[in-house]
């Protein structure tokens, strides 16, 4: 009986208990907040790359594979194991960005419908909800540069909430082409009266 009371009243080794009670949440709750701090540092590095690299890329003769390789090596550099899928789109300017290509709505129902007439302002040789060209455009165009990552988290502990192993974002840059020498035609510059 005294030993019982005597183990009653001991509290030795009371705070390693509630440690390792406590530890499993720490480091979840560590690891996460290590995870969104990365999350939000690649999302910085690739929006600060993209938008150098489009204004790069405005530039007649620019090489936009090497400033995609570029843009891929910066990510690369703190997202290890990244794949990189890049997207520009040219408009002939800003207020054609995302919208769709014109057409005759013959029923009114809003829809492009197999026989009604439309404007094919890309080329492509059907209707298209995007009117843009899959391209970096030529002079004076309005560009949508879109770069999307995928890559494996740092601290994959968002499989204990339910989410991937793999983190995927997104960056955009909006810009215009610079106006190119070869591409000027007959514009001539003047001034104002």
């Amino acid at each position: 009986m005294i030993h019982l009371s005597r183990l009653h009243r001991d509290q030795d080794g009371a705070a390693a208990v509630e440690f390792a009670l406590i530890l499993p949440i720490m480091a979840v709750t560590l690891f996460g907040l290590l995870d969104i701090g990365h999350a939000m540092y690649t999302r910085s590095l690739l929006q600060g790359a993209i938008e150098k690299a489009a204004r790069d890329s405005g530039v007649e003769g620019a090489n936009h594979a090497a400033l995609d390789n570029k843009v891929r090596g910066i990510v690369g550099q703190i997202a290890p194991g990244s794949s990189l899928t890049f997207n520009r789109k040219s408009y002939p300017n800003f207020s054609n960005v995302a919208q769709p290509e014109d057409f005759t709505d013959a029923n009114t129902n809003g829809v492009c419908d197999n026989g009604e007439a439309f404007e094919d302002a890309n080329g492509s040789g059907s209707w298209d909800s995007d009117r843009g060209h899959n391209s970096q455009g030529g002079a004076r165009d309005a560009v949508v540069y879109k770069v999307t990552v995928n890559y494996p988290r740092l601290f994959p502990v968002g499989t204990f909430i339910g989410q991937t192993n793999t983190s995927k974002m997104e960056a955009v840059s909006v810009l215009r082409n610079q106006p190119f020498g070869a591409q000027l035609g007959g514009s001539q510059l003047g001034t104002c009266p």
